[in-house]
């Protein structure tokens, strides 16, 4: 395999139908050994086959060589800097996928008004289960959603005995606003955006192409997390209050055990691709370096259109479903900054 990333033919990555969706790596050291990253920690050593990663996250701890993000770019893996199990996304590199086949599709759908509406009712679908939304409007499904939310605060605060008046957020800095179970569910909600923005970055769509929200660069990671809300961050939120654990870091370490407890990372994955995916659409790789051409669609880049030469460069992708997760042992102090 080259080692230089832009030069590497498509055919020489593994397609993604076969990769591991994620690695995330906590307090470890990460270094290339040939073609593969090696993980090291005090507790063990993992090789990991570089071209069989989707996407690694890299966690508080972790330190990583430049050799290794040279041979992660070089299998067309995406590299995440991120929180705790995977809360808050503070960079990433270049995507799994050397072509824009998933983000062509989010384009496509979101700029066609009846397509965009079918998937902004596929996700509120997603939260009335067992319901027919196929004919209703936007605003039936903002109205019936609100409504929804009002009936969950009311039934986790009886659930609980924390009281719950409504639902106050202050733009810009949400954990200030509110009484203690409002704080705290602007903090869970702030990781939840995290690991929903990750795992859309990781999968090479568009965190700015919302369905339902529009208007910011994180549109379709808000859309993503409000299909877990209800089910997460609002009953921690009155769990917390009522346990008398009011700080942001209270919330962000309870949504990140719910996280890994129920696997939820993988679970957005394949929400994300059932949304913008649905059965029976397939969605081509194509080589990054292609030209537009009105009449064809694309052509191969760098050819001497002199001559006659136009290979083909088309290749199936999907996205695998397992994620792996390895850390390393507990600090024996905690390094300023490196815990979230």
């Amino acid at each position: 395999m080259p080692d230089i990333w832009w030069k590497a033919h498509p055919h020489d990555l593994h397609r993604l139908v076969d990769r591991v969706s994620s690695v995330y790596v906590e307090r470890s050291h990460v270094d290339r050994d040939d073609n593969a990253v090696v993980v090291i920690n005090k507790r063990e050593t993992v090789r990991v086959p570089a071209a069989m990663i989707a996407v690694m996250l890299l966690g508080p701890g972790t330190r990583v060589t430049h050799q290794a993000i040279a041979v992660l770019a070089d299998s067309g893996t995406a590299v995440c800097w991120v929180g705790e199990r995977g809360v808050r996304l503070y960079a990433t590199g270049i995507g799994p996928a050397r072509g824009a086949g998933l983000l062509h599709r989010q384009a496509w759908l979101v700029t066609r008004p009846r397509e965009r509406l079918a998937v902004a009712r596929a996700m509120y679908g997603m939260r009335f289960p067992g319901e027919d939304v196929s004919k209703a409007t936007m605003q039936v499904l903002r109205g019936r959603e609100g409504r929804r939310m009002r009936d969950v605060y009311k039934a986790e605060s009886e659930r609980t005995g924390v009281p719950w008046k409504r639902r106050e957020y202050r733009a810009g800095d949400a954990f200030a606003a509110g009484d203690d179970v409002n704080r705290l569910y602007s903090a869970a909600n702030a990781a939840l955006y995290g690991i929903s923005h990750a795992v859309i970055v990781g999968l090479g769509a568009s965190p700015g192409l919302g369905f339902v929200h529009t208007g910011t660069a994180t549109s379709f990671v808000q859309d993503v997390a409000d299909l877990y809300k209800a089910e997460y961050s609002v009953p921690l939120a009155f769990d917390l209050a009522a346990k008398g654990l009011v700080d942001e870091r209270d919330a962000r370490v309870g949504l990140r055990e719910l996280i890994v407890r129920d696997k939820l990372l993988g679970r957005i994955v394949d929400d994300v691709k059932a949304l913008l995916t649905p059965q029976g659409v397939e969605i081509p790789d194509v080589e990054a370096n292609e030209l537009w051409d009105d009449q064809t669609g694309t052509v191969a880049g760098g050819v001497d259109y002199g001559g006659d030469d136009t290979p083909d460069l088309v290749r199936e992708a999907s996205m695998g479903e397992d994620h792996i997760t390895i850390l390393g042992p507990d600090f024996d102090e905690p390094t300023e900054g490196g815990r979230q």
